[in-house]
């Protein structure tokens, strides 16, 4: 699933095609699962000859912010993701195959929007598990209203993020899942943190020392920022981290030289490595 770096890469391509410039044909599959039931005339009518004054992410949703509302919000689910004509679609590194083609209107579009100067994007999603959705202040209503901070955005104070921390319970892998507590952060960032804060993902929450809650959120911040740098690229991920060994759960799986276990935790498959992580 793509998780906040990823999201924030289709914030990028999206931003550079639709910001600043009106809207002047609108075209939806029609699919009442990725759209909530809401026709494809709604939606057309919502989007058509409105201007987008501005680009807008938490989490993993993204809204266009326009010069009337209601306002579009986007959700990729498993697959989904904005496509651009003669862009490179970013891969997930979950992904079965990987290919450089882009064709345009691609696979699997749900909804595809003409810009006033013929600019062109699309919002894929191939196992119809993506949602769009109208709002009139996204930020206000369900689902963004349910979320946790954006650790890219608004990454709390350390005094904050402890408070925050306190008053939760279960497993550290967990509590990073928890999109009501960090939105964005999915599987492969909730163990890269952990991987690198040098902690068990096992471990109870209200077990942590006031030194490990520290370097829980340094690693927070490192690895969401790091990612975000590159803009999701995998390839530019720095060598040693934990992300580009953790696919496939090989049994002779290792990093840095030491092996790296697969167990579930918190309902999620979990990379780890026992012999640094306590």
């Amino acid at each position: 699933m793509p998780e906040l770096a990823e999201v924030e890469f289709g914030r990028k391509v999206a931003h550079e095609v639709v910001a600043g410039r009106r809207i002047r044909e609108v075209w939806c599959a029609d699919d009442e699962i990725v759209f909530e039931g809401e026709g494809p005339e709604v939606v057309q009518g919502a989007l058509r000859g409105r201007v987008v004054v501005d680009t807008h992410r938490h989490g993993k949703h993204i809204w266009f912010e326009l010069d009337r509302r209601p306002w579009p919000l986007f959700h990729f689910g498993m697959t989904g993701a904005f496509r651009v004509p003669g862009g490179v679609p970013l891969v997930l590194a979950s992904s079965p195959k990987r290919s450089s083609e882009a064709p345009f209107p691609p696979r699997f579009a749900k909804i595809v929007l003409t810009m006033e100067d013929g600019g062109l994007l699309a919002m894929t999603s191939a196992r119809r598990l993506a949602r769009i959705r109208l709002r009139q202040d996204p930020r206000a209503e369900p689902p963004l209203c349910n979320l946790g901070f954006d650790p890219y955005l608004e990454m709390p104070t350390l005094d904050a993020f402890r408070a925050l921390v306190a008053r939760r319970r279960g497993t550290l892998k967990g509590l990073l899942l928890d999109q009501g507590f960090a939105a964005g952060v999915g599987n492969w960032i909730a163990d890269e943190v952990l991987y690198q804060a040098r902690l068990d993902p096992r471990r109870p929450v209200d077990g942590l020392t006031s030194a490990e809650v520290e370097r829980l959120r340094d690693k927070l911040v490192h690895v969401v920022h790091t990612a975000v740098a590159v803009d999701a690229d995998s390839a530019r991920f720095p060598k040693g981290w934990l992300f580009h060994h953790r696919w496939g759960k090989a049994a002779d799986a290792k990093v840095g030289g030491q092996a790296i276990q697969h167990i579930t935790v918190a309902g999620r498959t979990t990379a780890w490595v026992p012999t640094r992580q306590r």
